[in-house]
């Protein structure tokens, strides 16, 4: 379930910290989190699908990994990025 350049952008522009920003932990976690919730869509019509599962799995793992580093450096930022995806974090 990929993002088309649109829902990209749009995603980049509400979560970049100045105006060439685009691969921060902040934007990654966001276009992380937009995928996963896709994907996760998808998974709930199609239960035998093994495959995106697993990279579901993957996605998540990532996610959770971007996030502790985040959390390690900045617990504001942390909780702030939470907040704003409203994720369990």
């Amino acid at each position: 379930m990929p993002l088309d350049t649109a829902e990209k952008q749009k995603l980049i522009n509400s979560y970049q910290k100045h105006a060439t920003d685009t691969g921060s932990v902040e934007v990654q976690v966001a276009m992380l989190s937009e995928r996963i919730s896709k994907l996760s869509g998808h998974l709930q019509k199609s239960n035998h699908d093994y495959s995106s599962r697993k990279g579901l799995l993957k996605m998540i793992g990532r996610r959770k990994r971007l996030l502790n580093y985040v959390r390690e450096h900045s617990e504001k930022r942390y909780n702030d990025l939470v907040v704003k995806l409203g994720i369990r974090g």
